[in-house]
């Protein structure tokens, strides 16, 4: 009877432990788990600060192109300025040898 005590008692020790190794088992599994589950996070972090990145790169690319269009624009309305004044230079000249040109018919028509 003490015998099947002793042994009784050795199977409880021997089942206690294999329990232990289960929980062992499972807490790692779950450790394992959790450390996928941070590196999924992670990369899923890096995938949106990737995604942000490019879309700030957008922003300065539309930025720029922004700023470029309206150089051209300010080019081209410089351009239209001068050459609206070049064409009224054009034209006062034109006035004035016009009215030069009448000051000496005139005074050929008094000789």
């Amino acid at each position: 009877m003490h015998e099947r005590d002793n042994a009784r008692e050795r199977e409880r020790k021997r089942e206690r432990e294999r329990e232990r190794a289960r929980e062992r088992e499972r807490e790692s599994e779950r450790e394992r788990t959790r450390e996928r589950d941070r590196e999924r996070e992670s990369a899923r972090e890096s995938v949106r600060e990737s995604v942000r990145e490019r879309a700030r790169i957008r922003e300065c690319e539309r930025e720029r192109e922004s700023e470029c269009m309206h150089e051209r624009v300010r080019a081209r309305v410089r351009e239209c300025t001068r050459e609206r004044q070049n064409t009224r230079e054009r034209e006062r000249m034109r006035v004035g040898e016009c009215e030069r040109e009448i000051v000496r018919e005139r005074e050929r028509e008094r000789e």
